[in-house]
């Protein structure tokens, strides 16, 4: 009984979004209609692409249970027929419930001030994570033009905030998966984003992963970096680099050898190891296979 409570709540928060986003609703100069959920269609400007499966089953049990409390909005692109513009969660799982229709707010957008609503509209949202707010951020600035001073009226966020996320974008492309699949936090990227060299973020990247280090911590070795004189620095720079580079083509040479995503970690000590994984036994007999021809 408590887990089917846990999932409800889930459900509801999903459902309520925020006090904010229902009071600008009730302000905005469109009606609600209760629409079949056949003739609605998917935002093309839709900023996310993952929906976590199980959330959605959450949710269509919550709807199934109390209906849908805060309507989706859409715009009307021909007879019968309508646009998401945000809400994509809720029509998702109004569907997996079984509802015919589902109430809406119905707008009139064009192709512009759709994306920009459904950017805006987006980022409010607490499920994001802090790369797919960035991205929005800097779709806000290049195909709605609009600047920073601009985004933080639209986003109610301070003007440091939003230069903070999109800088974001500028850390290597390991590090933004880092971010993304929760493997550091906002409070890790935000000390890696103030050292401009990228060996030295992915380098303590490496000790994050492997060392599960903290946040202080890492912000202790990002001052050490920024202290040490230049020379040093440079020279270490070098040998981190290297060291990292040697890694990737260890890891590399793994993953070919044994035909697997094989996971290489080694901390700054010198200490790590190495998994290997396999889809089956019999994949699994095939590595040791492997595994027994090296030793023979």
């Amino acid at each position: 009984m408590s887990v089917k409570r846990s999932a409800l709540g889930k459900g509801l928060g999903a459902l309520i979004e925020d006090a904010g986003n229902m009071r600008n609703d009730s302000n905005r100069n469109s009606s609600i209609d209760e629409i079949d959920v056949r003739f609605i269609e998917a935002n093309p400007f839709q900023p996310r692409t993952d929906f976590d499966e199980e959330s959605l089953n959450e949710l269509a049990e919550s709807i199934k249970q109390i209906g849908i409390i805060q309507p989706i909005t859409v715009r009307k692109i021909g007879n019968s027929k309508y646009q998401l513009i945000s809400g994509e969660r809720r029509y998702r799982a109004a569907q997996m419930a079984g509802f015919l229709t589902i109430p809406a707010y119905v707008r009139t957008a064009d192709d512009q001030g759709m994306l920009e609503m459904a950017l805006v509209e987006n980022i409010q949202r607490e499920d994001l994570d802090a790369i797919e707010i960035a991205i929005s951020y800097q779709r806000l600035i290049d195909e709605c033009k609009l600047t920073q001073e601009n985004m933080s009226d639209r986003v109610g966020k301070k003007r440091s905030t939003i230069t903070n996320y999109l800088r974001l974008l500028k850390l290597p492309a390991e590090i933004q998966l880092g971010i993304r699949k929760k493997m550091l936090s906002m409070g890790h990227a935000r000390a890696l984003i103030t050292i401009e060299d990228a060996s030295d973020q992915l380098y303590i990247f490496e000790q994050i992963l492997n060392d599960g280090l903290s946040v202080r911590s890492v912000e202790d070795m990002v001052r050490k970096i920024k202290e040490e004189p230049k020379e040093t620095n440079d020279v270490q720079k070098g040998s981190k680099s290297e060291a990292y580079s040697n890694y990737k083509e260890l890891e590399q040479h793994l993953n070919n050898y044994f035909s697997a995503k094989v996971e290489f970690k080694r901390g700054a000590n010198g200490n790590g190891k190495i998994i290997i994984p396999f889809k089956s036994d019999e994949d699994l007999e095939r590595i040791i296979a492997i595994l027994d021809k090296t030793n023979a």
